[in-house]
């Protein structure tokens, strides 16, 4: 098939470029999956490459599945042995093949972010540290931080007593680490690169099978993926990344927007190609994304056009406080939907900080909208499904203590803290994990264990230890689910987790949900069903579609696209972040967060702030966004307020204050130059106090209030099945009752 015919010409010249470095700068929507599916496709196509010598790299499991999918069918399926996955996966795969070479065994397990919380804690527990002191994950952040750059335990930089402590800290935690015959997700990266930087032999093998190195989202690299990479390219240096400096917003974990710039000081031969053309927003979209990200130093300068048309302006609304900036938001979807003029899953809410959410959930649900919050406890992260998984891990690696200490007497067998605790002593006395006593327990009284523990405890324990060692036995013998259905059915989980009430049913319906993603891994086996749910992200969880809007953060939104955006808390102190007021590089990263959320939009987007902000019993009133001045009046419908005001404190008001005081004040009208008399407004306003209204679906109703703002007219509605309403009368279709 002709693999260049339905490209647009940047994508052309990227996919069927030259040998050698190549660096794509995709703007957002501008195909950059496309390019990269059928890049791989050329190479095996066009140039012959095999796919055993074909690497291909992406952050989420997601983008990796969606990359196998379209290279499968570009190219009928002939695509057996490329090397497609995340960067964790990758180096999954390399470290079970090189196990040798380091401290853990091939059967490691891959400890998430819970079981490394518990290690930290056992860590600073046995150092005799004052947890309050120093707070589990402060230290474990510092540690990931410096695994991400590289540095072991034994490298560690200590220029303060604080140091010192988190040193001790890594030191204990990594040998932990090693005594559960475990890693975290760190370690995948930093065994991996350090591996290959230390010994040529690996690095050799490696660099000389990957004649042909992709790299999805190549701005999101921290350091360790860098070296990384580069090692893995060394021996034919063919390495084509795919990125945008632009939407580089993950700094906080590592992400270094300068891998792009530092690609083309390592390959002063590097192609540069820009991909320009968007297929997802409105020109109008496009220009205000740009008008924002221009401010930016140290990046590509990119030209982002679009064939919609110029679409509809971006709406800025200020609304009297952060109750009323929800309730906007919330009535306009609502307005939208029920003049059937959009459907849910057509809008996205975004913020900057989780907690943003609490209003616009209340709002929510006082309307009777149903909405989905992105960001919620995951599937894996829920009690009973990691009960089932912490169960499966140790049946794979009886030494994964973690695991141990979870199910051991999950459901209730009677195995209390101190027999755990003699257990534990017998480990170290014997120098051997917890698990392979308790395997030798199972022996019975012929165990060399069996009298540390009292008659009891051995008893109980050796019932335990006699099903674990059932299991162990079975894992090679059985397919995993039925493994699975037989664990379930021993500890008779079933009645343990189901008290016939609905939460019962709901938890018992997600260990059959995970009994379900166990039957996809049939062939595959234990260890790749244990690394997947291990390495799955947020992201992984989103669902394609939805039929509800979505309320996400900004960070959460990288990657997807909605056909209505609001942005809510348009705020000095929200976005930019407060964290970010003294920090160039920190302000540089806000404004590529506010990118990424304009750029997710394809028809509209609405940026929403409010006056005024309740804070621990008072209201402060906020200043606008800086990042607003940025964007021409002509992309934007809606008043602005000039920025500047000082912030000023006062106590909360009564309820019925609040609502007079909505009543009574008009919206901000922006400036009024010296000696310029007032704009007309364009529209007259139809509706009064005290006149009765109906709304096509929320019936009758009495307006409270009505005022002029944003060349329309705002009504307040006491509806008399559902409450007060704030409606833009030109979307409400409000019908006065005579």
């Amino acid at each position: 098939m002709d693999l260049l015919s339905a490209l647009n010409p940047q994508q052309k010249e990227a996919v069927a470029a030259p040998p050698g470095p190549i660096l794509v700068l995709a703007g957002p929507g501008s195909g950059k999956t496309r390019v990269l599916t059928h890049r791989i496709a050329y190479l095996i196509g066009t140039l012959g490459v095999q796919p055993y010598n074909i690497l291909a790299v992406t952050f989420t499991n997601k983008a990796a599945r969606e990359m196998q999918t379209r290279v499968e069918n570009l190219l009928e399926g002939k695509t057996q042995g490329i090397w497609l996955g995340t960067f964790h996966a990758i180096c999954a795969r390399i470290l079970r093949r090189e196990a040798d070479y380091l401290p853990v065994s091939s059967n490691f397990v891959i400890f998430d972010s819970d079981d490394q919380e518990v290690l930290v804690k056992r860590a600073i527990k046995e150092l005799n540290l004052n947890e309050k002191l120093y707070k589990p994950a402060s230290i474990h952040s510092a540690i990931s931080k410096a695994k991400n750059d590289l540095f072991r335990s034994a490298e560690f930089q200590t220029n303060t007593y604080r140091d010192e402590v988190i040193k001790r800290v890594y030191e204990k935690y990594q040998a932990l680490l090693v005594s559960n015959n475990a890693v975290d997700f760190d370690d995948l990266l930093l065994y991996a690169a350090k591996l290959l930087d230390e010994d040529p032999m690996v690095r050799q093998k490696y660099a000389r099978r990957f004649e042909q190195v992709l790299v999805d989202e190549f701005q999101d690299t921290n350091q360790a993926q860098y070296i990384l990479l580069r090692h893995l390219a060394s021996y034919h240096n063919n390495i084509f990344v795919v990125g945008d400096e632009d939407q580089s917003i993950y700094r906080w974990r590592g992400a270094d927007y300068r891998n792009v710039l530092r690609f083309e000081q390592d390959y002063p031969q590097t192609l540069k190609i820009l991909l320009e053309q968007n297929y997802r927003s409105t020109q109008t979209v496009l220009d205000a994304a740009r008008a924002v990200i221009d401010h930016n130093p140290n990046r590509t300068p990119k030209h982002l056009f679009s064939d919609r048309g110029t679409g509809d302006k971006i709406v800025l609304y200020e609304a009297i406080d952060d109750h009323a900036e929800a309730a906007y938001v919330v009535d306009t979807i609502a307005q939208a939907i029920g003049s059937r003029q959009r459907q849910g899953g057509d809008f996205a809410i975004m913020y900057r900080t989780n907690a943003q959410s609490r209003l616009l959930e209340e709002a929510f649900l006082h309307s009777g909208l149903p909405y989905r919050l992105v960001g919620a406890q995951r599937f894996y992260g829920r009690r009973e499904v990691k009960d089932a998984i912490a169960y499966l891990r140790l049946i794979h690696n009886t030494d994964d203590e973690v695991s141990l200490g979870r199910v051991i007497n999950l459901p209730p067998r009677g195995i209390g803290d101190k027999t755990l605790l003699t257990l534990q002593l017998r480990s170290r006395q014997v120098n051997l994990s917890p698990g392979k006593i308790l395997l030798d327990l199972a022996k019975g009284s012929d165990s060399p264990h069996w009298e540390t523990f009292s008659g009891r405890g051995a008893i109980v324990l050796n019932d335990f230890s006699q099903m674990l060692q059932t299991w162990v036995t079975k894992k090679d013998e059985l397919t995993l689910p039925m493994l699975f259905d037989q664990l379930m059915e021993d500890i008779g989980y079933h009645q343990y987790i189901d008290d016939q009430s609905e939460e019962g049913q709901d938890r018992w319906a997600n260990v059959l949900e995970l009994r379900r993603i166990a039957f996809e891994y049939e062939e595959r086996g234990l260890v790749e069903f244990l690394e997947n749910v291990a390495l799955i992200s947020d992201q992984d969880t989103v669902p394609e579609t939805t039929s509800a809007p979505t309320l996400l953060t900004l960070h959460a939104a990288k990657g997807l696209e909605f056909p209505r955006v609001f942005i809510i808390g348009m705020d000095e102190g929200l976005l930019p972040h407060s964290r970010a007021r003294d920090d160039p590089e920190e302000m540089a990263e806000e404004r590529r967060l506010f990118y990424v959320g304009i750029t997710r939009a394809k028809d509209q987007v609405y940026l929403v702030r409010a006056e005024r902000r309740a804070t621990f019993g008072s209201y402060e009133e906020a200043i606008p966004s800086s990042f607003l001045s940025d964007l021409p009046e002509a992309l934007i419908q809606g008043k602005r307020r000039p920025a500047g005001r000082q912030y000023r404190t006062s106590t909360y008001s009564s309820w019925q204050e609040t609502a007079q005081r909505a009543t009574s004040i008009s919206a901000y009208q922006g400036p009024n130059p010296r000696g310029q008399k007032s704009r007309a407004p364009i529209v007259q306003q139809r509706y009064s106090p005290n006149m009765r209204v109906r709304h096509p679906i929320w019936g009758e109703g009495i307006v409270i209030a009505s005022r002029l703002q944003d060349d329309d007219e705002t009504v307040d509605v006491a509806f008399d099945s559902m409450g007060f309403k704030r409606l833009v009368a030109s979307l409400a279709n409000l019908e006065v009752v005579k």
